[in-house]
């Protein structure tokens, strides 16, 4: 990702939805003024979610995603139709695209019922009002357009653009925490595991939020961090620290420097930091057999000492004494039945927009199966939790 465009997690998330042949890919390309999605007469062309980070006026940077038809039938139908539904759970504002001549249908209503029960924002847009169709007085969500014309097409996306104030908050990721001209030094390690030539999503987010505050941002490895924080004029406000790292540069760091980690901060950026403290908690429980899932948001190429699928396990097991089973998900893929975990250990979820991140905390809450994000884990293991969380007196004062 360059530091120039917007990570897809924090781009509003658009989902068009419907039965087949409503049009929706029609509408879709004719949103977007792009071949976005493939057009034909053909019942179940679009087979799978279709997804597209773009710039979209007057809305800004959005992705838009393009579903398969909720009526498909068939095994594969069935796949498709779960699929589609699935989109819900990162959708920001829903366009639900109905043939304006066939009109809404039990599956357009159950659709509606499930949106309304997410409070998600949505649009009902009657599609193919070029054709003999006799019109009737609409809500203020409603429109009627023709993809195939363009009649109405300008006017949807200013709907959309309506309801998405306020859809997406925004929220800050540590400027809150810190004045103009204050130094924060970022702990960034460069290893094995640290992508080539770039800096992960969380170090980038960071950064950019403490220039646009005008404080100063000092980037050092572990191995220069006593160097660097000797060299500075005046006490750091800050220093941030990679998870992994957070046991050495919690020894050099002094205890009159506040210490946290990136992750800790997307943990409160994303979800629900106190949720995931209490989560914790759960790790001093962790008895031989038990079943932890470890969790990730993105599919990284793993690397032979990977986070998740290595170290992850051996800090826990050297923590508790204990053999638990893990199971491993990454990208989309989150179990739909949990109560089979003792634990679910999730990443910072820095690849993961907030409507997704916190669908997983409530299913886990739901579930009663406590979660934990990587950074609050590995902060608990290393018995500097507390400390971590002096930022955050909200959190800090209850625990």
């Amino acid at each position: 990702m360059s530091l120039q465009n917007t990570p897809s997690s924090e781009r509003l998330h658009i989902g068009f939805f419907g039965l087949r042949n409503a049009g929706k890919s029609s509408v879709v390309n004719a949103v977007t003024n792009q071949q976005l999605s493939v057009v034909s007469d053909t019942l179940g062309t679009t087979t799978d979610p279709v997804k597209k980070a773009m710039e979209l006026l007057p809305l800004g940077p959005v992705v838009i995603i393009d579903t398969p038809g909720l009526d498909d039938e068939g095994t594969l139908g069935e796949i498709r139709v779960k699929k589609a539904k699935e989109v819900l759970a990162t959708t920001d504002v829903a366009v639900l695209v109905i043939d304006a001549k066939r009109g809404k249908t039990e599956k357009d209503i159950k659709l509606l019922d499930t949106i309304k029960e997410r409070n998600i924002p949505y649009i009902i847009c009657y599609n193919k009002a070029d054709l003999d169709v006799e019109k009737t007085a609409l809500e203020s969500n409603e429109i009627y357009v023709s993809a195939k014309t363009g009649d109405n097409i300008n006017e949807l996306k200013e709907l959309i653009a309506k309801l998405s104030k306020g859809a997406k908050e925004e929220k800050p990721i540590v400027s809150d925490l810190i004045s103009e001209n204050d130094i924060i030094v970022l702990v960034i390690p460069i290893d094995e595991a640290a992508p080539k030539g770039r800096l992960i999503l969380p170090q980038q987010m960071v950064m950019r939020d403490i220039l646009d505050h005008h404080a100063m941002c000092v980037c050092t490895q572990v191995s220069e961090l006593s160097a660097t924080l000797s060299s500075l004029s005046k006490k750091p406000k800050l220093v941030i620290t990679d998870s992994q790292a957070f046991g050495k540069v919690s020894q050099i760091v002094p205890d009159d420097i506040t210490l946290t980690s990136f992750s800790i901060l997307m943990a409160r950026y994303k979800g629900d930091l106190l949720s995931l403290v209490n989560g914790a908690r759960a790790l001093s429980q962790i008895k031989d057999g038990d079943k932890i899932l470890i969790a990730e948001g993105c599919t990284h190429h793993r690397q032979c000492n990977d986070i998740g699928t290595v170290k992850m396990p051996s800090w826990i097991e050297n923590f508790t004494g204990a053999k638990p089973e893990f199971s491993f998900t990454s990208g989309a893929s989150f179990p739909d039945d949990l109560s089979e975990y003792k634990l679910i250990v999730h990443c910072g979820g820095c690849m993961l927009n907030e409507k997704e991140m916190k669908r997983r905390m409530n299913c886990a809450k739901e579930t009663d199966i406590p979660i934990v994000n990587y950074g609050v884990a590995i902060a608990h293991m290393h018995s500097i939790l507390k400390r971590s969380l002096k930022p955050f007196s909200d959190v800090y004062d209850m625990i």
